[in-house]
Order: C-alpha cells, then structure tokens, then sequence
C-alpha cells in the first residue's frame, strides 16, 4: 500500500511581496545614506535579514533596485496624499489635505528626498513633484485637472489653465521639501502647510488699493486666520 503524502506547509502567496517590499525599505535607507555607488549589496542583505543571492534573484541588478526603491517610495507617497484628499468632499478642502499630506510624507521620510536627488544625479530623472505633468503622476495629474476646473467654474479660482496652476503646485511644494533639506533646517514641513495654501489659494496682493482682500471660503465657511 502506497504510502500517504503528507501536506507541506501552506504556501504563503504574500511571500514574494513582503520580501520585495522589505527589501526595497532597506535599499531605499542605504541608498539614502551611502549613495548610489556606496550602496553595498550585502550591507542591504544583511539590513533585510536575507542571503545575498535573494537580493539578486529580485533585483538583479543595482540600477533595477534603485529605480523600484525610487517607485516605491513614490507610489507610498501618492497613496497618503490621495487617502487625505480622498476624506474631503470640498475641492478646496481637498488641495488642502493634500498638500499637508504631501508635506507630512516627507517629515516621516526624509530619506525619500535623498532619493530624488540621486535619481536626478544618477539617472538624469525629471524632478518627481507631485502635481507635475508625467507619465509616474498621469493618475494624480487627471485628479487634479477635475480638481482644479471644479474651483475655477465654481469662481473660486481665476479661469486659468490646470496645467498652468498643477505646474506652481508641485514646483511649490517639491521646493519646499528640497529647501528644508538643504537648508538643514530641522523645522516639521507639515508646520508650514497652511501657510503655503493660504499664499498659494489667497496670493500677496490686496483686492484693491488701502482694501483687505476677500476672505476665501473653505468648504463654505470662512477660514480660521493663521497665527502669525
């Protein structure tokens, strides 16, 4: 009588996604730290806890690792600035949360913006802002373009062309990230969310000489003022 084959261990099908998940964290701290042509693969090995080899039979190349550790880190991004934007019905409301999210991302993962930079340095990328045109945004792009001509038929914003007002957004808030870095401040970006919107959405200039401007409606109230 033949014998019973007894079941193996189940199969775990989040395996493969879990492992190439935790080794793209590591990559993308190594990265950050060392550089590109500092990263070592077996320091990443060991800082995710598997053989070298595994490293290569998913990434098998150093290039091929960096650039899904730069895609990773920028799907994380547009999935925490959509979830904020996605609580609000306002489309006002909606750049708002955004933009907070956009820049509370960075607070928590500074390493991201060492990223770009070496993307830019390395593979000659285009800045990966946000809200600028791309084929990496074309989802966060068509979302914002219906964001944006919602506010202007609504008369909340000036009749000017989407792309026009994406393009100030993203070079805005990506500028903010790369000046902070470089500045080496320390303060939290998320601190200055609201006064990025307030000057983006409410501009500098006076509605007409010795008048205060009009306040802008959020979500049909009128704003709380920014402490100065």
């Amino acid at each position: 009588m033949p014998a019973t084959r007894r079941p193996g261990r189940p199969v775990d099908r989040g395996l493969h996604a879990r492992r190439r998940a935790e080794i793209l964290d590591a990559a993308a701290l190594l990265f950050a730290a060392h550089g590109y042509a500092g990263a070592d693969t077996q320091q990443l090995a060991d800082a995710a806890g598997v053989a070298k080899g595994t490293v290569f039979r998913y990434f098998p190349t150093k290039r091929t690792l960096f650039v899904a550790a730069v895609e990773r880190a920028l799907e994380r991004m547009h999935a925490a600035v959509d979830a904020a934007a996605d609580v609000a019905a306002d489309p006002l409301d909606k750049l708002r949360g955004a933009i907070a999210a956009y820049l509370a991302f960075f607070d928590a993962h500074p390493e991201v913006v060492e990223l770009l930079i070496l993307e830019r340095a390395e593979l000659k990328a285009p800045a990966s802002a946000y809200f600028a045109r791309g084929a990496r945004n074309a989802g966060a792009e068509d979302r914002w373009t219906r964001v944006i001509a919602a506010l202007v038929a609504d008369g909340r914003f000036r009749p000017l062309a989407p792309d026009r007002v994406l393009a100030f957004l993203g070079e805005m808030v990506y500028g903010a990230v790369l000046t902070r870095h470089f500045s080496g401040r320390r303060a939290r970006l998320a601190d200055r969310a609201d006064d990025l919107f307030d000057l983006a959405c409410h501009g500098l200039v006076a509605a007409g000489p010795g008048r205060r401007p009009a306040a802008a409606t959020r979500g049909g109230r009128t704003p709380r003022r920014i402490a100065r």
